[in-house]
């Protein structure tokens, strides 16, 4: 598929059962990095505002609330039912202060490169085409949720964009549009 979204941008998983792959592939490889792309495609937060969260963070609480590194924007989202259940299992043994996604190499989380590398490796090795990045999981939640809903208008809320033409460009709805009414046109 082409994007008219530039050279660099990354794609969303479109596939489920691909989803489901990298889900146990990175399960059998590490808790921590199954728990990592569960929490990105279950949040839609941006990679800068998932990794400096720490277990008192996402524990006690129905909803995530974060200051946007990007933004410098406040934002609260209720966590599902699903997320939840994640996360009970993942922090049942976490001290409050612990890092979600700590990394080895200290008491610090790990980094964006770090992130990067897990989502990137797993998915080719599940075969997923396409540019893959950390921005990947928050558009996968974007095209997902938009699919299910098709409310735009949320999404695009729950995104803080500044239009709905932005956040269907953002997750690919566009293209796919575009794609499937001129697959088969024909004169």
């Amino acid at each position: 598929m082409t994007t008219r979204l530039g050279a660099n941008a990354v794609e969303p998983i479109r596939d489920l059962e691909k989803i489901q792959e990298i889900k146990d592939h990175l399960l059998r490889r590490s808790y921590r990095d199954y728990f990592l792309f569960v929490f990105g495609i279950n949040s839609g937060l941006r990679i800068s505002d998932i990794l400096p969260l720490r277990a008192m963070d996402v524990k006690y609480t129905k909803h995530l609330k974060v200051r946007e590194k990007k933004t410098g924007n406040s934002r609260k989202t209720i966590i599902t039912v699903a997320l939840k259940n994640e996360i009970d299992k993942y922090t049942r043994k976490s001290a409050d202060s612990d890092y979600l996604f700590w990394s080895r190499k200290g008491n610090k989380p790990i980094s964006r490169v770090q992130a990067w590398q897990i989502i990137n490796d797993a998915a080719r090795a599940c075969n997923v085409e396409g540019p893959i990045g950390t921005h990947t999981l928050r558009k996968t939640f974007g095209y997902h949720f938009y699919q299910r809903s098709k409310d735009v208008a949320m999404l695009q809320y729950i995104f803080g964009h500044s239009s709905p033409s932005v956040t269907l460009r953002y997750i690919g709805i566009n293209d796919d549009m575009v794609d499937e009414a001129l697959e088969s046109f024909s004169l």
